[in-house]
């Protein structure tokens, strides 16, 4: 619940912000119109980073992968032994 006041308390603070943009003449009225297609566009790049980043560091894990060999062996052995078949190795 807490992060939801969060998220609600900037996007109120973030729309004061603009309102206050478009009464006043500090932006022109044609770019302070654009603000939050602006705001949009740069958090889906934001977002985009973040995922690019956490791929990019994603780590390795050469002992689970062996670990999930062994068990697809097994796996496999113990449905051939029920009689299914499990195609070639």
């Amino acid at each position: 619940m807490k992060h939801v006041l969060k998220i609600m308390a900037l996007l109120v603070a973030i729309s004061a912000f603009w309102i206050g943009l478009l009464e006043t003449s500090v932006v022109p009225r044609s770019y302070a119109w654009l603000l939050p297609i602006y705001l949009i566009v740069s958090l889906g790049c934001y977002g985009l980073l973040m995922v690019g980043i956490g791929l990019m560091l994603f780590p390795t894990c050469p002992q689970e992968a062996v670990l999930l060999q062994k068990d697809i062996a097994e796996a496999k052995e113990f449905l051939k032994n029920k009689g299914v078949d499990v195609g070639s190795d």
